[in-house]
């Protein structure tokens, strides 16, 4: 699905209240919004009604940072406090299951995103947004969440909720999952300690966070993402590929992912 045309300045939206201004994601948004002249209010724990309706009064841009875990009970606290023809949205790396919650409790126009890149992007680098339309919002309600992230120098693309969540289960759930079951399978086994290489330091190191100060957030999130099982298990076909010693077809497979670099060294 290509992106809509919009024009940047008519997109804008006039204040966003960011719920969840105080979470890494949360806070970097805020950060950039700041610095790219946007009126932004922020809210975060505790929730309480003091908190929510001036931050809140006239947002036509609610963007909610909160995870996937505390998200349903969220929106019933935000809500009650949002102008009728404010656009609700969400930052989830799921989509399929916050979009039918933010449908059930906003009967306003509902846009989900997610921003596919981390609280901490280099200088320069790519920052891709998803962007999923709700059942009644209308391209003024997804220009004003596209016009958001494009302000803050994010390049948006429009996709389905069923879509992202297949993406990310193969993408973002095995990555967790593979590192996971292969360090689990490995732990404690104090006699490999001698045999450590180079390759494997590097994967440790590549994993360290995602396993330790991520693995409830990465664990959240796959167990709310719906495809996550289906991908563990044509996760296990490459497994039994592997066990049956089909392991030239497996590395044939793999390099898909350097396929344009083997073209370019063909022709040099």
């Amino acid at each position: 699905m290509k992106n809509a045309p919009h024009e940047k300045q008519a997109s804008l939206p006039r204040k966003t209240v960011l719920v969840g201004s105080r979470g890494r994601m949360g806070a970097m948004l805020l950060a950039r919004a700041a610095v790219a002249g946007l009126r932004v209010a922020g809210a975060d724990l505790p929730l309480t009604p003091e908190i929510l309706a001036p931050a809140c009064e006239n947002a036509d841009l609610a963007l909610i940072c909160v995870p996937a875990a505390v998200f349903e009970a969220t929106l019933a606290k935000v809500c009650p406090h949002l102008p009728p023809d404010a656009v609700l949205a969400d930052i989830t790396s799921v989509k399929e299951q916050p979009m039918r919650q933010m449908e059930q409790a906003w009967p306003g126009p509902v846009a989900g995103t997610h921003p596919l890149f981390g609280p901490r992007p280099a200088p320069g680098a790519d920052l891709p947004v998803a962007v999923i339309p709700g059942r009644t919002a209308t391209e003024e309600h997804l220009a004003l969440a596209e016009g958001f992230f494009t302000a803050l120098g994010c390049r948006v693309f429009r996709t389905t909720a069923q879509k992202h969540d297949q993406a990310m289960a193969r993408i973002q759930g095995m990555n967790f999952i593979t590192n996971l079951a292969y360090f689990a399978l490995l732990a404690g086994q104090e006699d490999l300690l001698p045999y450590l290489t180079p390759s494997f330091d590097r994967r440790k190191a590549a994993a360290r966070k995602m396993l330790t100060e991520d693995a409830r957030l990465f664990a959240g999130l796959f167990e709310a993402n719906p495809h996550s099982h289906e991908a563990v298990r044509q996760y296990r076909q490459m497994l039994n590929l592997a066990a049956a010693g089909d392991i030239d077809l497996l590395c044939e497979r793999a390099r898909w992912w350097w396929r344009e670099e083997e073209k370019t060294a063909e022709t040099d």
